[in-house]
């Protein structure tokens, strides 16, 4: 691909992973998807920008934050849907919901919502990937909350240590659900945090798609050629709420000039002007692309609904633990 049609690729991610978050935003109160769903609107440009360096075998993990991460790994968007309105169509057959995908075609091991919970898991997985020489390179997304947690320690030493193939995506969205940094964490860098673990460490802007994949590019190509684990952190902003599909500046843990402020920064919107100056984008163009992914969108959303749910009698099954010792708990 020319350096134009990868712009336009990763815009274009974006642009899908917004869409798509907006039309689960606009269905949410229907109440038919009924697991919680935590959005990455405003989140986008990481997303688009990490995974664009990554191949379709290498390995992701991610939090209960992964719609975005999911798609732009190449997550199979009927399957994410389906997912979320509990179908036997879904990614995990329904039994995961939002903050539970996977996809192994593509590389997606598994998101999970305990914060923390895939570092270890993550550092796994690239230990393994070392001890096979398999070539792969891991890439575990968390957010800043994730910093103040055992494991976020124990798993970059373990990783320094071993030198593994893995790069580790802080997005530093400021609040975990309604608590700022300053109430979390004493002022304190986590970029020098990592680095003082022996990693090879920096910060992005989060708002910046280009900048984003420069510096994951850059990171891959070291862990791919043994030059061990890199901790990239990206400063960035939700713009809903921390669960949910509704705005929620009004009960007071930020304001609506931060907010409105952050908005300002709208990486999409950011990504779409530069690419209209440059000429890589006209708006035809732009109209033809949001009413291709429209219908995409519409059709995911309509197969789901009409898939049937999981049959009671598979309750049991892909258990780590034999059917029958489940039947007699039950």
């Amino acid at each position: 691909m020319t350096l134009i049609s990868d712009k336009l690729a990763r815009f274009t991610t974006m642009l899908r992973i917004r869409m798509v978050e907006e039309m689960i935003a606009a269905r949410y109160d229907e109440q038919e998807m009924r697991c919680p769903v935590h959005l990455s609107i405003g989140q986008e440009a990481i997303a688009a920008g990490v995974c664009a360096a990554f191949t379709r075998s290498d390995y992701l993990f991610s939090t209960h934050r992964s719609h975005a991460h999911y798609l732009a790994k190449g997550g199979d968007l009927p399957g994410l849907i389906a997912e979320i309105y509990g179908r036997n169509t879904g990614c995990v057959r329904g039994r995961g919901g939002s903050m539970h995908l996977c996809d192994l075609d593509v590389g997606i091991l598994a998101t999970m919502p305990i914060v923390g919970s895939t570092l270890p898991i993550a550092t796994g997985a690239a230990f393994g990937s070392k001890l096979l020489g398999d070539q792969r390179v891991t890439v575990v997304f968390f957010g800043d909350g994730t910093t103040e947690e055992g494991v976020f320690s124990e798993s970059l030493n373990f990783a320094a240590l071993q030198q593994l193939p893995i790069v580790f995506i802080c997005e530093n969205n400021l609040y975990s659900v309604y608590s700022p940094l300053e109430v979390r964490q004493p002022a304190r860098d986590r970029v020098a945090l990592a680095a003082a673990h022996g990693i090879t460490a920096a910060l992005g802007d989060g708002d910046d798609v280009e900048a984003i994949f420069s510096l994951t590019e850059n990171a891959v190509a070291r862990a791919r050629n043994g030059g061990g684990p890199s901790f990239l952190e990206f400063a960035t902003y939700r713009w809903r709420e921390h669960c949910g599909p509704h705005y929620d500046n009004d009960i007071g843990y930020r304001s609506e000039a931060e907010f409105l402020a952050w908005q300002q920064r709208d990486p999409l919107a950011r990504t779409e002007r530069e690419l209209l100056a440059s000429g890589e984008l006209c708006a035809a163009t732009l109209s033809d692309i949001k009413a291709s992914l429209q219908d995409e969108i519409e059709t995911a959303f309509t197969a789901a609904r009409e898939a049937p749910f999981p049959d009671e009698s598979t309750l049991f099954t892909d258990l780590f633990v034999p059917t029958e010792l489940c039947v007699q708990a039950a």
